[in-house]
């Protein structure tokens, strides 16, 4: 009987190994928003650990995923798999009756310390969703709205400086070469793309209550994974946002499709507005330089180049059949872009 139990396990441990992660943009962003300390991140055993845990979320939910011990070296024998489903259960228990009386004595300091990071950015990005929702709102005067919508931004550049902080410390010098190597190693990071993207709008004279869509998506992310995680057991949860969380963690991928279509959106908004006078010349490149790098960074690319392809399905024969003289620079600009 054990083995049969153990064999389906096996299989599909199997299939979870030889699953291509790489292609799936849903990995990208699941591992972009782990938060666990730089020297665990690049340990193999880690890594397949938690491609194990987003392979039962999102593709086969009977896995059974084993606890993993954060200081057991990555060589260290596995436990069997009804010992390791009990000793799973027992860490939920546990660290749900931690949750509850806010503190516990058997925790260890990673764990204690990666509590305190998921509570600091679950409350930034409650109280970001908050004051976005009060600044796009119809009925709320005008300058707490304006109030409300630089604060969001604020809120969000915050959130994300902390997250990379936590994934990828600090350059380990401060001169040039140590900068640019930690440069490298966050510019294509999604916390990173959010920080650029704040600072953006933040800076400037031009409030488009448009550009809080991306913002208001990524919160939504944040405080379901949370409530998910860490409140599943309580009364309140499971009566009034258990569905939604449910809705909103089942529905990423739909979540960062509409924040890729509504940033390339703003990027043609940012154009229009060149023609008025708060027009800001120096944002709209910066934008576009920052659209490019969403088209090209792992974590976004998928969406984006989705939503460029059919622009490109729509634009394309309106200009050969109506403006063919324009067909030389705008292949002049893809080449730019797909540099």
């Amino acid at each position: 009987m054990g083995e049969e139990r153990a064999d389906p396990q096996k299989l599909k441990k199997i299939a979870a190994a030889a699953y291509d992660y790489e292609n799936d943009p849903r990995w990208a962003d699941y591992w972009s928003n782990i938060l666990i300390p730089p020297h665990m991140a690049s340990r193999s055993d880690v890594v397949d650990h938690f491609k194990r845990k987003f392979y039962q979320r999102y593709i086969d939910p009977d896995l059974v995923v084993e606890a993993m011990s954060s200081s057991a070296p990555s060589g260290s024998a596995k436990p069997t798999s009804s010992s390791a489903a009990n000793g799973e259960a027992r860490a939920r228990n546990a660290g749900s009756t931690a949750r509850a009386s806010g503190a516990s004595a058997g925790s260890g300091s990673n764990t204690s310390l990666r509590w305190d990071r998921h509570t600091i950015q679950f409350s930034v990005n409650a109280w970001v969703f908050i004051v976005a929702v009060l600044a796009i709102l119809p009925l709320v005067p005008r300058s707490l709205s304006n109030r409300a919508y630089w604060l969001s931004f604020m809120g969000t550049a915050c959130s994300s400086v902390y997250s990379l902080y936590a994934l990828y410390g600090k350059p380990r010098a401060w001169n040039l070469q140590a900068v640019q190597v930690y440069f490298q190693s966050i510019i294509a990071a999604k916390d990173f793309i959010y920080f650029i993207y704040c600072l953006t709008f933040v800076s400037s004279n031009l409030c488009l209550k448009f550009a809080l869509i991306p913002i208001l998506c990524r919160a939504l992310e944040h405080i379901a994974k949370f409530l998910r995680r860490n409140f599943n057991r309580s009364t309140l949860y499971r009566k009034y946002l258990e569905d939604p969380c449910v809705w909103v963690e089942s529905n990423n991928t739909t979540l960062s499709i509409l924040s890729s279509h509504a940033e390339i959106g703003l990027g043609f908004l940012l154009i229009v507005s060149l023609l008025s006078w708060q027009r800001n010349i120096i944002q709209t490149f910066m934008y576009w330089q920052l659209l490019k790098l969403m088209y090209h960074a792992p974590i976004t690319a998928g969406y984006h180049q989705s939503v460029w392809t059919k622009i490109g399905r729509t634009v394309n024969p309106l200009i050969q059949g109506y403006a063919p003289f324009l067909k030389t620079p705008v292949s002049a600009i893809q080449k730019w872009w797909s540099r």
